[in-house]
């Protein structure tokens, strides 16, 4: 099937007379006919339901809807896209590991790597995604468990080489992950060119209008473990009587391992209520990601007419974007945020921001309804101004992420606000 038909029937099939929507599987908990049966359960979790605090039913359906979008083998939801980041890594690393990331990824994930995981004794080293593959291989340690990219770096708007981070992870042994938020499964397929674990923020475009927020982690099932790199792995897991990952849960082992270890003792799983309007919202993605891109293209073109009032506009649909390439070889749209740069710093962001009408003023991305962010002033207020650019941001910068209104009601509403700039 093509995704536009997965994304209504995929991950759940009914029987004859079974409810034509995924169920709702409101509970806790599950029984069982005997003690023998909870106990075979104990020892082979996936055997069984036992809780929902690592597996549900509704939300099973959309993980399985998830992985066949991807191509992967296996999906597991997580109550967030920071809870699948995390998780992914903690996954692969442990204290006195290190892994490799681009330096261009989303901001509450660089923070969770270079802050929170140190705490844990994990240590992230930072690179350059457009960097040589051999200067970005020389970054690695023998302690490296893996290399982490973005494929639309959220603000930055750069697009990852991913066939180039693959190669460079698969040579130095390590698994590629990738974040696929601003993409999502319709309009890139990071799986096909060689990453291994693909994570999603759920609450973007997947979601689509602000109603839950919830993550995805997809284990390609392609990467081999058995290197000697990974014993967490191929050696036994005493919590589980003895189970071999790779041995035992092929061609899966990286989901399987996260939901019976850190999903069982960490919990951060979605109620199936949010899995329930998440898939929901999956059905409509293909159409309103075409929406979402269509719109962006159109402002983003409109937006480079206007270099009077602007220093730059970063869009990877634009033919003067240094991403251009980059996003027609990887991507069917370069999705729906245009990230522009304004002359007038941090004040003439504020004045824009502030006079728009149609466009609303959110901590959020990826909405149906069309949102503005500048992050000197709000998310960043407290970073001086010479300081900003190591953040990867400027003191004039905004964050436009354009929604399913009519473009031509956007670009009037952003060129009013434009005016009051001037």
């Amino acid at each position: 099937m093509k995704d536009q038909t997965k994304l209504v029937h995929s991950g759940y099939v009914p029987g004859n007379t079974d409810p034509r929507q995924v169920p709702i599987v409101q509970s806790t908990t599950y029984t069982f006919d005997s003690s023998d049966d909870i106990a075979a359960v104990f020892d082979e979790p996936t055997h069984a339901l036992i809780y929902s605090r690592f597996a549900n039913p509704t939300v099973m359906a959309v993980e399985a809807k998830v992985a066949d979008l991807e191509g992967g083998a296996a999906a597991m939801a997580t109550s967030s896209g920071q809870a699948a980041t995390a998780l992914s890594i903690m996954n692969l690393c442990s204290a006195g590991d290190s892994f490799v990331a681009s330096s261009e990824i989303y901001g509450g994930t660089s923070n969770l790597f270079a802050t929170t995981l140190k705490r844990f004794g994990i240590e992230v080293i930072f690179v350059d995604q457009d960097a040589p593959e051999e200067e970005i291989a020389a970054a690695f340690k023998p302690n490296t468990k893996a290399l982490f990219g973005e494929i639309i770096a959220n603000p930055a708007m750069s697009v990852l080489d991913v066939e180039k981070f693959a190669r460079i992870a698969h040579s130095q042994g390590v698994p590629l992950i990738v974040d696929s938020t601003f993409a999502t499964p319709v309009l890139c397929k990071p799986i096909e060119h060689g990453a291994d674990v693909v994570v999603h923020s759920t609450s973007k475009y997947m979601d689509g209008h602000a109603i839950q927020v919830g993550g995805m982690i997809v284990d390609a099932g392609t990467f081999d473990y058995t290197n000697g790199k990974f014993p967490g792995f191929t050696e036994p897991d005493e919590s589980y009587r003895g189970v071999v990952y790779t041995k035992d849960y092929a061609p899966a082992p990286f989901v399987i391992k996260a939901r019976m270890q850190l999903q069982r003792d960490f919990g951060a799983y979605p109620a199936a209520h949010s899995a329930f309007m998440l898939n929901h919202s999956l059905e409509s993605l293909d159409v309103r990601m075409q929406r979402h891109c269509d719109n962006a293209q159109k402002i983003a073109e409109y937006l480079e007419t206007r270099s009077d009032v602007l220093n730059e506009v970063r869009y990877p649909g634009l033919k003067s974007s240094p991403y251009y390439a980059t996003a027609q070889k990887y991507l069917k749209g370069a999705s729906g945020v245009v990230t522009i740069d304004l002359k007038g710093g941090r004040e003439a962001g504020t004045t824009f921001m502030d006079a728009l009408e149609i466009v609303t003023r959110q901590v959020h991305v990826a909405d149906a309804r069309s949102c503005v962010l500048h992050p000197a002033s709000t998310t960043h207020r407290q970073v001086p101004d010479e300081q900003l650019p190591s953040v990867g941001i400027t003191p004039g910068l905004v964050r436009l992420s354009i929604g399913l209104e009519d473009a031509d009601d956007l670009i009037a509403d952003i060129e009013q606000a434009l005016a009051k700039v001037q």
